[in-house]
């Protein structure tokens, strides 16, 4: 529910109830992951999704119903794989979902997802047999998870991307990262490039010093830092400061010849062996990228592999989704 808590949001904001289905358990190789959820408004709009499409219809047919009173609370949609394989279909499995109706009036139901949507930390419980939503009464669980009948809906706080640069590169990365779920920064101290109009899909553009920034900001060991600038002056105290935090991702654009040239550089300003070796540069994934865009998806890609080798799905074996 979270992952379209924005809309749901504006749609409440608006006065229209809204029937939301929500994943609570998914069995087989349905794609999409527990709290997933789509919702119909009561003017007929569509928000979010459930699964690659096998069962669009049948959760729009559902939470329709659920605005209309007559849904069962929980249902199963979709098939079993060998089923879905003997009817010819190209996906198997199967999810259990849970029906609900969202209201105007749902006060902190409201204050949730706007959390959420802001990228902070929110909760939410989904009944499993009338479908209520609710605030839960105690402390945050540190999970989504399903127990005695109520699946706990739990977003983190936000990741974040913090971005050195305010480049061409700087905005294609943006807004490639951004419906990953990023919180994204973009930092640069030339205040006629570091503009919100050069990066419209940046939750914020910050004119200060890189390196100065970073020493001076949270950063968590889900967060990443992109140094975009390819100039030494902004490059080697950004990274200085970067590798000294607990990100997830620290990547920096530049030749190969570049790389060599900051690493030399960063040695010589004390950075240790262990945390250089951090370093992800040149950046990104070899996908031949040469635009913006292209090389945007190539950093992404490489955040989203994280520590794996990231090989073809064509040239490799069993489950595509993987499953905690």
């Amino acid at each position: 529910m979270f992952d379209v808590a924005g809309e749901l949001e504006r749609a409440l904001q608006a006065g229209q109830r809204v029937g939301v289905v929500t994943v609570v358990a998914v069995h087989g190789s349905a794609p999409r992951a527990i709290g997933s959820a789509m919702a119909v408004t009561a003017a007929g709009e569509v928000i979010g999704a459930i699964s690659g499409g096998c069962v669009e219809s049948e959760a729009h047919e559902l939470a329709g119903a659920a605005l209309e009173g007559r849904a069962a609370p929980s249902s199963t949609l979709g098939l079993s794989d060998d089923d879905a394989l003997a009817a010819g279909l190209a996906c198997g499995g199967h999810l259990t979902v849970v029906a609900s109706v969202l209201r105007p009036a749902d006060a902190g139901v409201r204050e949730q997802l706007r959390s959420a949507s802001r990228g902070e930390a929110a909760a939410l419980d989904v009944a499993l047999d009338d479908g209520g939503v609710s605030v839960p009464p105690g402390p945050m669980s540190l999970d989504t998870r399903l127990e005695e009948g109520v699946l706990h809906l739990v977003r983190p706080p936000a990741p974040r991307l913090i971005i050195v640069g305010a480049v061409d590169f700087s905005s294609a990365l943006a807004t490639a990262a951004r419906p990953l779920g990023y919180r994204i920064t973009v930092v640069d101290a030339r205040p006629a490039f570091a503009t919100a109009v050069r990066h419209p899909h940046a939750h914020e553009v910050i004119r200060a010093w890189p390196g100065e920034y970073l020493a001076g900001t949270v950063v968590g060991p889900r967060d990443a830092i992109c140094v975009l600038t390819h100039e030494e002056r902004f490059d080697i105290p950004a990274l200085v400061s970067a590798l000294a935090t607990d990100a997830a991702y620290v990547g920096a654009m530049g030749s190969r010849r570049t790389d060599a040239r900051r690493r030399e550089l960063l040695r010589e300003a004390g950075v240790e062996p262990e945390s250089l070796a951090r370093l992800r540069s040149p950046i990104g994934l070899d996908l031949g990228a040469v635009t913006p865009a292209e090389t945007a998806v190539s950093i992404v890609a490489e955040i989203v592999a994280g520590q794996s080798r990231a090989p073809r799905l064509s040239e490799t074996s069993g489950p595509i989704h993987a499953r905690a």
